[in-house]
Formats: structure tokens, C-alpha cells, sequence
């Protein structure tokens, strides 16, 4: 690690959580991309990334089975 990137600020799990939402949906801006891509970690990214989708799954799940238990199916 640099000294520079000692002084920088680090993307926080608040932001990080912003950032794979808003990529998730397309409407991700330049500044937060070049902010993540220069102060944050990967392995957050993927970790929040992973999560993200894993819970993604689970409600679009849970929507079909409560859907399908309505329809008498």
C-alpha cells in the first residue's frame, strides 16, 4: 500500500450497499464508479454483491410460492 492510499477516504458498507443497489439497477453515476473503484475493496463489492442477490432470489421466490399458493396451484 502507498503512503497516498493511507490519506485517501474509504468507501464505507453504507456506500458500498449504494453502490451494488444502484449497479443492480443500471443508474450507477461516474463519480461513485471512479470513487469505488479507486478507494474501495473488491472483495466487499463481491461480498455485498453476493448477498444482494442471494436476497434477490429468496423474494423473487417467496413472491412466486405465495403467488402460486393464491392461484390454488
Amino acid at each position: 500500500m502507498t503512503e497516498e492510499r493511507k490519506d485517501e477516504p474509504k468507501v464505507g458498507l453504507g456506500a458500498v450497499f449504494a453502490s451494488v443497489l444502484a449497479s443492480f439497477g443500471g443508474v450507477q453515476n461516474r463519480e461513485r464508479h471512479e470513487r469505488d473503484f479507486k478507494h474501495g475493496r473488491a472483495r466487499d463489492f463481491i461480498i455485498v454483491g453476493v448477498v444482494i442477490t442471494l436476497l434477490f432470489i429468496a423474494v423473487v421466490f417467496g413472491v412466486v410460492k405465495l403467488v402460486m399458493g393464491l392461484a390454488g396451484v
